[in-house]
This record gives structure tokens, C-alpha cells and sequence, in this order.
């Protein structure tokens, strides 16, 4: 994809999470769909780990290396993420990193990708499942935990949710 395509679809993406927050807090609560468009499209997805406001960090390689993704919200299919606009879905992937010499990884789709992962939450329980819908073998990182191998769904992980 272009780079003038990637940034306007990214900043209609934006729009619309941003327009899709405001109907939904003046409704009195959350919905997936604006969850989901955050999780696609805030630029908090691809700060550095350290520095961003989603709390979840999966990386492509053992140890906390490599490419990362930053997730906020928990993801019921990590290749199938509703866009925001009925009927179109995005898959979640990993940063770009590496502009002339892309690292391994970088911009690949994160589903059956992610090797280890970090729980920065203070109060909720990390959980990246096996399969989509929350199903399956899972590795669970408490708040505050991270996991340098995954092992139960390294390089096999479909879905994430956040519980208690």
C-alpha cells in the first residue's frame, strides 16, 4: 500500500474512532466496534512500550525483542478487527520498524506471530488465547507480569481479553 493511501486511511480511521467515541460516550457507554477502531488505529499502538497508554505488549521475538504491537482492548480475532465502517475488517499488525532494513517482522500481521508479551495493567489479567473467541490453550500474565517465552501459544495466538 502507498504511503499517501496508508496515511489517509489512517487518518479517516482516526476520525472515525474519534467520531465513534463521541456518539458512544454521549450514549452512556462503550461498544466493541469503537474499542475495536482504537486498537487499529490510535497511535498509541505503535509507541514505544513505555511510553504508551495500552497497557498490553506483544513482541515478535522471545525476551521482550524485536517488532511490538500495543494493544488496549481486548481483540476477539486478531486477523479480523472491525474497521469502524459495516462489513470491513483489518487485521491487527506488528509496528513498522526498521524504514530502509525492516527488522523480522516488522509490518507482518500479529496472528500466530507474537513470541512474548508484557502486562503493564495495574488491576486486569492478560490473556492471549490459542484461538479466536477467547478459546483454547492460553498464557496469562498478571498485572505488572510480562512473559519472555510464551508457552502455550508461541507463535499460535489468535485473540486477547482483558479479565479480572
Amino acid at each position: 500500500m502507498c504511503r499517501e493511501t496508508r496515511t489517509r486511511r489512517l487518518g479517516i480511521g482516526v476520525a472515525l474512532a474519534s467520531g465513534l467515541a463521541a456518539v458512544v460516550l454521549g450514549a452512556g457507554g462503550p461498544t466493541a466496534v469503537a474499542l475495536d477502531t482504537d486498537n487499529l488505529y490510535s497511535p498509541q499502538a505503535c509507541k514505544h512500550p513505555s511510553s504508551s497508554k495500552f497497557k498490553l505488549h506483544l513482541w515478535y521475538e522471545r525476551g521482550q525483542n524485536g517488532v511490538y504491537r500495543n494493544i488496549g482492548h481486548s481483540v476477539y480475532n486478531f486477523n479480523d478487527v472491525p474497521d469502524g465502517v459495516v462489513g470491513v475488517t483489518s487485521a491487527l499488525r506488528f509496528c513498522p520498524q526498521g524504514a530502509s532494513n525492516p527488522w523480522p517482522g516488522s509490518n507482518k500481521k500479529l496472528k500466530n506471530r507474537a513470541a512474548s508479551g508484557e502486562n503493564e495493567h495495574y488491576k486486569y489479567k492478560a490473556r492471549v488465547y490459542y484461538h479466536t473467541g477467547y478459546r483454547g490453550a492460553q498464557d496469562v500474565m498478571n498485572p505488572g507480569q510480562s512473559i519472555a517465552w510464551f508457552r502455550n501459544v508461541y507463535k499460535n495466538n489468535a485473540s486477547f481479553k482483558w479479565t479480572r
